[in-house]
């Protein structure tokens, strides 16, 4: 079990409010009650940082902090799957984008607000780490010598939660643990500009990595170095400023060349390292690899009711093969092209969608087939357990028979659990991984046109892919080579943009890089206009421009708010 996860149950344990009594005695008054002062003291600052861990993994398909949902559906790498539109419609909607509603509660027959549920997690995470921050803001230095130590934890996870909330809804409000309940009551989501709400989670990022280890001795903790990796992260996203309609205005220089130098940093610490075969970052026994700068640390059995196993995934695993449920999360045909490469082994930037992958005849990344099973090849590296095509699928004449595997493992995993018919596993979340790391820093590097540099390390990735091959299918025609060179900043950009997609493709991140870089609608508007030939349940999709970069302000929020809460242009 994960060091963290140890730590976990003793941390809910010592934070918990308990009763004993069967359904009958519900009046029974209970025999052991943890009042919130009792819980709030310094002795247990350490048991209410795990808590504020604990709750980056008490997320669940409905509230996923893997962003499959707005992340590969809104960004044209997967469709929903499931059985049908109807199946958690609030999918098909991020799908679809004209169907998205602030009130997501009308929609039919789950008649749950998935937006609302999202954004009250984060707030409850939120919550977590402003309470045990005024714990230690109460305490004399004195009598708690680690205090700067445990706060940067605690803002270093605060502001995980609010990256989130972020990139999601751009304006949120920004509430601390020094504020009054008056305070936070009367609190906007446009007290702060889009620009200053980055400065402070750049804040809380940077105070963590100013105040952390260099490593923790425990599995999971943060440390000064996933810190900066965050901080660059951040800096990343604010250095493309957007005006109130989400158009990108500037891209500011000094932000990107922070983001150098502490990828920089990070690198030269010798800390982290690209694992020798990408398929180790997607299985259970190389977990909390050199690759993995910061997870959320996923376990079964450890004490809990459920388990803080893989919730978020938990519809993803195909209906046959030795799972039988839900055949959610389904790879695209765009995504899928994208992996072919020319006789020369780069990718068609252009053509690669014109024609459908054929795995007899086209060159492809070996990436493809680490990332998306289908119809006749192993799934999970298996050669005895093929993909079986339609039979695999839950609705193929919609989404098609292709299966997700980053975030799944082999069925006869010791990772592997349930809960009624759905699979769940302690397979990492991975939030962050050294290769996403190297490639914001290829990305800065091209915007301050140092072209050269940034060659070097999507080079480093690229050839990191072609020796990925030693469990793969034989059968496939794998080709891929290094850039020789760009011929201007245009080329690097797609050259760039092009291999975070195939090395990231279905780990959440696709929306949210088309956003950044201001080029969802054209790219969207591309992929719609083919891929609704093949899937005609797309038929009526639509992004429309200064609307669909972000979500609505959920409208119980704005109620709730008393109406101080503005809702996004476009709603």
């Amino acid at each position: 079990m994960k060091q963290l996860t140890k730590l976990l149950v003793i941390g809910l344990t010592a934070i918990s409010v308990t009763s004993c009594g069967g359904s009958d005695e519900l009046n029974t008054e209970p025999q052991a009650v943890l009042t919130e002062d009792q819980v709030s003291t310094a002795q247990n600052i350490d048991s209410l940082v795990i808590a504020t861990y604990s709750y980056l993994g008490n997320d669940h398909y409905t509230a996923p902090n893997y962003l499959w949902p707005t992340g590969d559906l809104r960004g044209g790498d997967a469709h929903k799957g499931g059985n049908g539109p109807s199946d958690i419609f609030a999918y098909h909607a991020l799908s679809m984008f004209d169907p998205i509603v602030p009130d997501m509660e009308s929609f039919p027959p789950d008649l749950i607000d998935l937006n609302n549920k999202k954004w009250v997690r984060n707030y409850t995470g939120i919550s977590r780490a402003n309470s045990a921050l005024q714990v230690i803001a109460e305490t004399p230095a004195d009598a708690l010598p680690e205090g700067n130590e445990k706060a940067a934890e605690l803002r270093f996870i605060r502001a995980i939660f609010y990256f989130d909330l972020k990139i999601h809804h751009k304006h949120i409000p920004w509430i601390d643990e020094t504020m009054t309940q008056v305070e936070v009551e009367s609190a906007s989501n446009h007290d702060l500009s889009d620009q200053a709400l980055w400065d402070k989670i750049a804040a809380d990022f940077r105070f963590a990595s100013d105040n952390l280890p260099v490593e923790q001795s425990e599995i999971g903790r943060a440390s000064a170095l996933s810190a900066k990796a965050y901080l660059a992260k951040t800096l990343l996203y604010q250095a493309y400023e957007q005006d109130e309609l989400h158009n990108v205005i500037n891209i500011n220089q000094d932000k990107l060349e922070e983001v150098v130098s502490l990828v920089s940093e990070i690198e030269q610490s010798g800390v982290y390292a690209l694992n020798d075969d990408f398929a180790k970052n997607f299985l259970a026994e190389f977990e909390n690899s050199p690759e993995s700068v910061f997870a959320i640390q996923r376990s079964l059995n450890d004490g809990s009711p459920d388990g803080r196993g893989s919730w978020p995934s938990a519809l993803n695993a195909p209906m046959a093969g030795g799972f039988g449920c839900c055949g959610f999360h389904v790879p695209t045909e765009n995504l899928v092209n994208a992996f072919k490469t020319g006789a020369d082994g780069l990718p068609d930037f252009d053509g690669y969608n014109d024609t459908l992958y054929n795995a007899q005849s086209d060159y492809v990344d070996p990436r493809l087939d680490h990332t998306v099973a289908m119809e006749g090849k192993p799934f999970k590296y298996d050669p005895d357990l093929l993909h079986g095509g339609d039979s695999w699928a839950r609705a193929p004449a919609i989404y098609g028979n292709f299966t997700g595997m980053k975030d799944l493992e082999h069925p006869d995993c010791d990772c592997r659990g349930e809960n009624g018919p759905f699979p769940i596993f302690s397979l990492n979340t991975t939030l962050i991984r050294y290769a996403d790391v190297l490639l914001w820093k290829a990305e800065a590097l091209i915007e301050l046109n140092r072209l050269d540099e940034a060659r070097l390390i999507i080079n480093r990735i690229r050839d990191r892919a072609a020796a990925s091959t030693g469990r793969l299918n034989e059968a496939s025609l794998y080709r891929i080579e290094p850039y020789q060179a760009f011929a201007n900043q245009q080329q690097a950009r797609q050259a760039l943009r092009f291999e975070r997609r195939i090395e990231l493709g279905l780990e959440g991140h696709r929306f949210f890089d088309l956003v950044r870089w201001g080029i969802a609608k054209e790219t969207l508007d591309d992929y719609f206009n083919v891929e609704r030939t093949r899937k005609p349940y797309l038929e009526d999709a639509h992004f429309t421009k200064n609307k669909h970069e972000y979500l609505p302000i959920p409208n119980q929020q704005i109620n709730l708010s008393g109406g101080i809460y503005l809702q996004n242009p476009g709603y």
